[in-house]
């Protein structure tokens, strides 16, 4: 019975083991102590564990096998490193200055392989189509024309051996195939994306390349029957299976971004419909889109650090109309917007209304300069497009509005400020 039991123990020891660690060290002047962990699904981050600073340096144990890209997330200072998994060890360290990361080392092979070749890609796309036409004015007998035509041949000829790094060629061939910009090429096909996005492996997913594929999906051929043509991708795809419905989420989104609402409409509505097990991806668009639209009333939210109100959510500021704004002080178009709602603030408290304004700042110091001109109640995470407000209240642009009733019941969502201003009848 002991060796049972003991045989037993060894198993549930074993059980609980790390598929693999990640170890990231720090400069001893880096302030921030938690660290989130995510993993990707199609264009979503999802939280996988958090871990807190022991010494200079954190080490995070992954339960779940998992390959493919990775986000380390410190909430404390608004800073992210990017990265890959082959579901081996990781290990990093990075250099900073004033808290900001500005260097990262990828001691891993297959992170350091990963750079490189993203690094090589890069200047593929957008410096080896320059080399070219500087070669035509150079001889190649010259010193420099010798260097030139060596930067070239390197561009063009570097594949590195990637035959132990299955996630690595995994992205690297189907980024050259579906998204590397080059003349030579032959344009992809519809039928070529499909093919792609039926026959791929899991890695799909957590590749990052879910997101860009479809866009170049709805780009591709001559056909003006968008609709149409994203018809027959789901068709094939199949919106019952968790692939099919993840991409229906993506297309959600992607319309909703550029701003194609008959689109956006027709496949939320599809969505919707589905009489299926729906998975959780798609699940949160459906919900976070019902919960913004004309009519829903608007999720509360408590404030973090508001200013010009003793309000401690939105909920319990009082008022007849709330015009609330998403916006950031790198926005150049709510720099135009904004002075516009500055200019009929006080019409607008005249009307017993009022303006909450939530900024998808990260930077502090640029937030607090701007927010000193802005006359109404104003809050920010500081966490730029990881604040939480962004998936709540599905914001996809900046500057965003919503007008609430006095029971926070969506009423408009105007496009601009004038729409804003004309909606509330204070041209």
């Amino acid at each position: 019975m002991k060796k049972i039991i003991f045989i037993l123990s060894l198993l549930t020891v074993n059980s609980y083991e790390a598929q693999f660690k990640i170890n990231v060290e720090a400069p001893s002047s880096f302030t921030p102590k938690e660290v989130y962990l995510y993993t990707l699904n199609g264009s979503k981050d999802v939280l996988n564990s958090k871990e807190i600073k022991k010494g200079n340096s954190w080490q995070i144990n992954v339960d779940k096998p998992y390959t493919g890209m990775m986000k380390l997330y410190f909430p404390e200072n608004n800073a992210s490193i990017n990265f890959i998994s082959e579901n081996k060890d990781v290990k990093m360290k990075f250099e900073t200055e004033k808290d900001k990361i500005v260097k990262i080392d990828y001691i891993d092979e297959a992170n350091y392989i990963m750079n490189q070749m993203q690094d090589i890609q890069q200047k593929k796309e957008y410096i080896l189509p320059a080399l070219y036409q500087i070669k035509e004015y150079y001889k190649t007998k010259s010193d420099f024309g010798t260097a030139l035509n060596n930067e070239v041949l390197r561009l063009s000829n570097a594949t590195p051996n990637l035959t132990k790094f299955p996630f690595v060629t995994y992205y690297n061939t189907n980024y050259n195939r579906f998204l590397e910009k080059s003349a030579t090429k032959s344009p992809i096909t519809h039928e070529q994306i499909i093919d792609f996005l039926t026959k791929s492996n899991e890695m799909l997913e957590s590749s990052s390349l879910l997101r860009p594929v479809l866009v170049a999906y709805l780009n591709a051929g001559s056909s003006a029957n968008v609709s149409a043509d994203v018809d027959k991708m789901l068709k094939t795809v199949n919106v019952e299976t968790p692939r099919g419905q993840t991409i229906l989420s993506e297309l959600i989104e992607i319309f909703d971004t550029y701003g194609m609402q008959d689109l956006k409409d027709k496949y939320l509505t599809e969505a919707k419909n589905l009489k299926c097990t729906i998975n959780e991806r798609l699940t949160k668009t459906i919900a976070t889109n019902v919960n913004t639209e004309i009519g829903a009333t608007f999720p509360n939210y408590v404030f973090q650090r508001v200013s010009n109100t003793k309000a401690k959510s939105i909920y319990d500021v009082k008022a007849d109309k709330k015009v609330i704004i998403f916006w950031a002080s790198t926005c150049s178009h709510c720099e135009k917007d904004l002075p516009k709602i500055i200019e009929k603030y006080n019409a607008i408290k005249g009307l017993k209304g009022e303006v909450i304004a939530f900024s998808l700042d990260n930077d502090a110091e640029a937030y607090e300069n701007k927010v000193k001109m802005l006359p109404w109640i104003n809050d920010s995470e500081l966490k730029g497009w990881n604040s939480s407000v962004s998936e709540t209240y599905n914001i996809r642009a900046t500057p965003s509005y919503f007008i609430l009733d006095s029971n926070n019941k969506i009423i408009a969502k105007p496009d601009h400020a004038a729409d804003v201003i004309s909606y509330l009848k204070l041209n």
